[in-house]
């Protein structure tokens, strides 16, 4: 887990019905979230059960070589790339929901993005067995602008504000190759193809990791959402972001080829 908390401060402000936070890093502790980070990024590339095989299999050398090709290779994709790692990370811990796949493990390519909905945390209510969705964009930017946030809107925005049946449909597939979580998997199929989903089973989720404070921006583009869903906003703001990336996946290859 990156465990936020253990190198960042967070501030919360309620606007009615929606919710900012914002996570700024300490620049004392960047070392110790460079390193938590870089423990968690190789599982959102591969199972952990894969590499330990690889590890037990081939080697070191081998097994810090597959770690090295999954990662993307251009700032831009790495960028992207770890605002999707730290958004998933953030839901597991900090949300209540959960997403239950990394999708970055299924990239057509290690530098391409992937399409569709970024993530979408889950959870499943005990006392209906329906589930309740957090549908979610996440954008990282050294310098983050309200044209960003106006594209990641129209993300959220897309098949009515609901999580689409693509991306669903992704997910329960997912979920069949691993063989893992059946209720979760029978609920989607429910969702999908028997009960719908009502506006009022989704919240939505706009994450960022920027360079410049996120607090303005993410109360302006809430505020000036008009529909009915729910809305949390969620910014990780990092000073020197291009570097901390950097940093991140230059960690992440020296981990591996640790002795």
């Amino acid at each position: 887990m990156v465990q936020f908390n253990d190198w960042c401060d967070a501030a919360d402000t309620p606007l009615g019905n929606h919710h900012v936070r914002v996570m700024t890093g300490r620049t004392a502790d960047a070392a110790m979230g460079i390193e938590l980070t870089a423990m968690a990024v190789p599982a959102h590339y591969a199972a952990e059960e894969r590499l330990a095989a690889a590890l037990a299999r081939l080697g070191k050398p081998a097994a810090a070589k597959m770690v090295t090709d999954l990662l993307p290779q251009t700032p831009q994709i790495r960028s992207g790339d770890l605002g999707e790692i730290y958004a998933t990370e953030w839901i597991d811990a900090h949300s209540g929901y959960r997403a239950p796949i990394k999708r970055l493990r299924w990239k057509d390519h290690r530098d391409m993005a992937m399409r569709g909905d970024d993530v979408i945390g889950m959870i499943l209510d005990p006392a209906t067995q329906r589930l309740r969705f957090l549908k979610t964009e996440a954008k990282s930017r050294i310098d983050l602008r309200a044209q960003t946030l106006q594209e990641a809107r129209a993300g959220l925005d897309k098949d009515g504000g609901l999580p689409s049946s693509h991306a669903l449909s992704f997910i329960s597939a997912r979920l069949m190759d691993l063989g893992t979580d059946a209720p979760l998997l029978d609920a989607i199929d429910e969702a999908l193809y028997r009960h719908g989903i009502p506006p009022d089973h989704v919240r939505h989720l706009l994450f960022t990791f920027s360079g410049n404070a996120p607090e303005a921006l993410l109360t302006q583009a809430l505020q000036a959402y008009p529909g009915p869903i729910g809305q949390w906003g969620v910014g990780l703001h990092v000073d020197g972001h291009a570097a901390f990336v950097g940093a991140v996946y230059a960690q992440v290859i020296a981990n591996a080829n640790q002795p």
